[in-house]
């Protein structure tokens, strides 16, 4: 006789009927898809390489550093998610809640999104991003405004997490471009 014990878990409930995914008014391009994928993950490496200068860790930095305090964790964490928070933004250009609001929000839910209310803030953060990977292109390639004050082997690190960030700026750019010819001649009310 087997008197062994062997704990029985509970059957799992059904799974959730798939809801169909949500169109847009006009198809996506698929090269906007990757485009609008692309714009969290250059923004990732860089959220992370910040991450140790939370603790105190320099990542060979040579700047005369302030001193370390505890507020350094919550403002580099919640920098680091507001980065993340606005790069998934740019998905708002590729699915349908960038066109209609969602129903759950309240009084607005189910409206029509006018184009520009897109277009403007996202071409304006692609703007700014861009004049960034300027800025950045002059203190790589001219060594204008300091340049990267790191020892050597972290200064090619910082120089390649900041140079994948900097391309955030024209890809919002290009994705805000197909956003505004996707929807141009909608009716805006």
């Amino acid at each position: 006789m087997n008197t062994t014990w062997a704990p029985v878990a509970p059957p799992l409930p059904a799974p959730l009927p798939a809801s169909p995914p949500r169109q847009t008014a006009r198809p996506v391009p698929r090269w906007a898809e990757l485009v609008a994928h692309a714009i969290p993950l250059v923004g990732l490496p860089v959220c992370i390489w910040r991450l140790p200068f939370a603790f105190g860790f320099t990542m060979g930095s040579t700047q005369e550093d302030a001193p370390w305090g505890w507020w350094m964790i919550p403002y580099v964490f919640g920098l680091s998610i507001l980065s993340e928070a606005f790069a998934l933004l740019s998905f708002g250009l590729v699915r349908s809640w960038g066109e209609v609001v969602p129903a759950w929000v309240p009084r607005l839910g189910g409206r029509r999104i006018s184009p520009w209310v897109a277009v403007v803030p996202a071409t304006i953060g692609g703007l700014i991003m861009t004049a960034l990977l300027v800025d950045w292109v002059l203190s790589v390639t001219l060594g204008l405004g300091g340049g990267f004050p790191y020892e050597d082997g972290w200064r090619q690190l910082a120089m390649t997490m900041s140079g994948l960030l900097n391309l955030w700026g024209p890809l919002v750019l290009i994705l805000t471009y197909g956003y505004w010819r996707r929807r141009r001649g909608e009716p805006t009310a």
